[in-house]
């Protein structure tokens, strides 16, 4: 059975090595993610350079994601790279003291409009809510707190409000930046980070599509206020990602797997892809192997029907890039063969549909899950139809036929669904499929005789005019 799921790694110094990245390809990797938070835009390219050239040779597409560092709010540095917090002692922080002057009475943030944003009781989190800090009074930008729980803090820490509500733009100048250079990179996809609302993703689409890029936009979730828009920002993203890190510091960690859930489930139903992120496999960043709670932390995404699962800190600083990928890759099979083992899905059964291309997609899927059929293949400009066919359960495999090599690239996201780059040079319908049949055997992904499922479009090089389905069986000699 092939792996449906799909992993996505983070590139960085541990993977700067063309037989690192060889091997990564060859361990399972379907796309890599570019941290704009760290590194500068000559360096990401050169990476970017590299991933592409080893995956030319292994002959795989591997989708690109470039992730925008987005508003952080974090503080300054300290005379003495760090400080000691102890429970009761007093504590500023304040975005007026020097960017190098921190020290045990306070220090500088990041962010000029924190006294506007809290009120005295307000709980401030720091270093992903190792330090918890209680507002008590504010003078002019200095914000007065008591030390809760302690511990060590120092430079750059990130800073949360508990409940959230901290008012900083989901897009700075940096990100601007970026998002012109992924569209200069050809990337295949954005996140943006700490989205609010549907707005913050409508704003990154149109800067994207001024910069000549045609990436789709991923939604990344990790502020508590973009819970409450949670359906119009899957409405107006292509893909969203649950960013467990600050998202479970300012909402508590307690709620946090089953919102999660919610997400996926929400997130799935509305035809959009689903990645679910975070210290998946924190200590393979030092061990070859996972925790049990990593596995199952892994394995109930995947049951929950999530897309993809991503590596951060693992595979980017990690000694262990490409055994972290074969763990997870081992972990993500053994789970889905418990899907199927839960029976088929009833995703959108009761639903009307908009679309001729869905409604293709949908019957293709249901007469697949109740026939002895090997794959299903689904000749396709944009993808879209095998985006939909990846929201119903399945271990049938569907091989996205596409002229396009952005196409390829894109659908390394989508759950259960393999690019195959192929070009339509034949109108007569009977050495199409012949071209199709050879395709498929010369690259082992059928046998002769094996029943198999195409959808397809009347008018070639159209996106979106998939119109039809046809059951036949593999036989060159046609």
């Amino acid at each position: 059975m092939k792996r449906r799921t799909k992993i996505i790694a983070t590139l960085g110094p541990s993977t700067d090595d063309p037989e690192a990245l060889r091997k990564m390809i060859d361990a399972g990797l379907d796309a890599a993610r570019f941290n704009f938070s760290h590194g500068n835009q000559d360096e990401q390219k050169a990476r970017l350079e590299m991933l592409r050239s080893a995956a030319a040779k292994r002959g795989k597409f591997v989708g690109v994601i470039g992730d925008l560092q987005g508003p952080k709010i974090r503080v300054c540095r300290f005379r003495e790279s760090s400080v000691t917090l102890k429970k009761g002692h007093e504590f500023f922080l304040d975005p007026e003291l020097g960017k190098l002057e921190g020290n045990k009475a306070g220090v500088g943030i990041a962010y000029e409009n924190l006294h506007k944003d809290v009120v005295p009781g307000d709980a401030l989190l720091l270093n992903d809510g190792q330090i918890i800090l209680r507002v008590i009074r504010i003078d002019g930008s200095r914000v007065h707190t008591t030390v809760e729980i302690g511990g060590v803090l120092s430079d750059h820490k990130g800073v949360n409000r508990q409940g959230g509500g901290l008012s900083a733009d989901a897009l700075t100048d940096k990100d601007r930046s970026d998002i012109r250079f992924a569209a200069e990179m050809d990337m295949d996809y954005i996140a943006v980070s700490f989205v609010r609302t549907a707005d913050d993703v409508r704003e990154a689409r149109r800067l994207l599509r001024e910069a000549g890029g045609h990436g789709r936009i991923i939604s990344k979730i990790e502020r508590a206020e973009a819970l409450d828009h949670i359906d119009e920002i899957i409405d107006a993203s292509d893909a969203i990602m649950v960013a467990r890190g600050d998202l479970g510091v300012e909402m508590g960690y307690a709620e946090l797997t089953g919102k999660q859930k919610q997400i996926i489930k929400r997130t799935r139903y509305s035809n959009k892809i689903v990645i679910t992120a975070t210290q998946m496999m924190e200590s393979m960043i030092n061990s070859p192997i996972p925790t049990r709670a990593e596995v199952s932390d892994v394995a109930n995404a995947v049951i929950d029907g999530t897309d993809g699962v991503m590596l951060s800190a693992e595979t980017a600083i990690g000694e262990y890039p490409v055994e972290v990928i074969d763990a997870m890759s081992a972990i993500c099979l053994g789970a889905e063969k418990h899907v199927l083992a839960r029976g088929r899905t009833s995703h959108r059964l009761d639903d009307r549909f908009r679309e001729v291309d869905e409604a293709i997609a949908m019957a293709v899927m249901y007469t697949a899950n109740h026939l002895n059929v090997s794959a299903i293949i689904a000749l396709t400009e944009s993808g879209s139809t095998t985006l939909w066919m990846s929201r119903i359960r399945s271990d049938i495999p569907i091989y996205a036929f596409t002229p396009y090599d952005k196409t390829c690239r894109c659908v390394t996201l989508y759950r259960g669904v393999y690019p195959v780059s192929f070009k339509i040079q034949k109108t007569d319908l009977r050495l199409l499929y012949r071209d199709i049949f050879q395709t498929l055997l010369s690259n082992k992904l059928v046998e002769e005789g094996d029943r198999v499922i195409f959808t397809k479009g009347a008018l070639a090089g159209v996106s979106g005019s998939t119109n039809s389905m046809q059951i036949v069986e593999v036989n060159t000699s046609i």
